[in-house]
């Protein structure tokens, strides 16, 4: 599960739709983002864990936030 930055709600990621994605790397076992795919998501941030989310990750961009 990674973060998101810049986003202090789920409606707000919402927004980055059609973006590159700005994810915050948490995992100690070296980086998760691996380029397209599903991740997910808290925010605002991995931290303070106010919102999750699923996001897709197409052609560079995220395409869909559930």
């Amino acid at each position: 599960m990674m973060g998101y930055a810049g986003c202090k709600t789920k409606t707000a990621l919402k927004a980055q739709i059609g973006q590159a994605p700005n994810f915050i790397e948490t995992s100690i076992f070296g980086p998760e983002f691996k380029g397209d795919g599903t991740y997910y998501v808290v925010g605002p941030s991995p931290w303070d864990r106010r919102w999750f989310a699923e996001v897709l990750v197409s052609g560079g961009v995220i395409t869909k936030v559930k």
